[in-house]
């Protein structure tokens, strides 16, 4: 299944792609933007594959937004403008498509995305010694990672769903070479957090999306060694 999310500055455009979505199976719009600065503010915590961004926009051009997400997320580009083209595949997305858009075009854009989808979800998983055996574990669905505290040589996994895991015996030098280093990062010395699970980060703590009861969310303390290496992620 696809799911993507629109940005187009103009509501009729949104209200055309949507219609040409729903007649494309196995495609949801899970959400739809006519502003970029609302669009980056929330598609961190939105569950798509692919988004299909209009290039001509006031403020943040398609292109640039690209920039900002195309590594978490596959991109079609839409736009009435062919002079970026070459700018637009540049930045390696899935598709390039010419407004008016018309439906078996949008469709083979879209099966391009469900091939590289697909490929992307082959590589990102790991097969790790478990509590449960030998467990498969997909790497974008890996909330945060803790030393145990009942053996420091193993390491509790909690899953977005809030499902715990322990992996046994495995350190984090070996662990962190394990998992796609721009999606994690090392807190403290006992802590590793995926990005797609961080709410707020300050200088020396990050508030998680990871609930801890009804009213709070689980923070970290950032170590001073790891202050650097966060600050990086975070300005690519």
């Amino acid at each position: 299944m696809i799911k993507c999310v629109i940005l187009d500055d103009e509501l009729l455009a949104i209200s055309y792609l949507k219609l040409l979505c729903e007649q494309i199976d196995n495609v949801e719009v899970v959400k739809a933007f006519n502003d970029p600065k609302a669009f980056l503010n929330e598609i961190g915590n939105i569950d798509c594959n692919v988004c299909i961004l209009d290039i001509e926009m006031p403020g943040i051009n398609g292109l640039q937004v690209a920039e900002l997400i195309h590594d978490s997320k596959k991109i079609i580009f839409t736009t009435a403008y062919k002079e970026y083209a070459a700018e637009a595949f540049d930045l390696n997305v899935v598709d390039y498509v010419r407004k008016p858009i018309k439906i078996e075009r949008l469709m083979q854009a879209f099966e391009k995305a469900k091939e590289l989808v697909q490929k992307s979800h082959k590589k990102d998983f790991i097969e790790w010694n478990t509590n449960i055996g030998k467990t498969v574990i997909f790497t974008d669905q890996i909330a945060y990672i803790k030393t145990s505290e009942i053996d420091s040589r193993d390491k509790d996994i909690i899953l977005n769903d809030g499902t715990g895991i322990v992996l046994k015996n495995l350190n984090f030098k070996t662990l962190l070479e394990m998992l796609p280093a721009k999606d994690f990062a090392q807190v403290n010395k006992k802590e590793i957090i995926a990005l797609s699970s961080i709410k707020v980060f300050s200088t020396n703590e990050i508030i998680t999306t990871i609930p801890v009861n009804d009213n709070s969310f689980l923070k970290l303390q950032i170590g001073e060694i790891y202050k650097k290496r966060l600050s990086e992620l975070f300005e690519k």
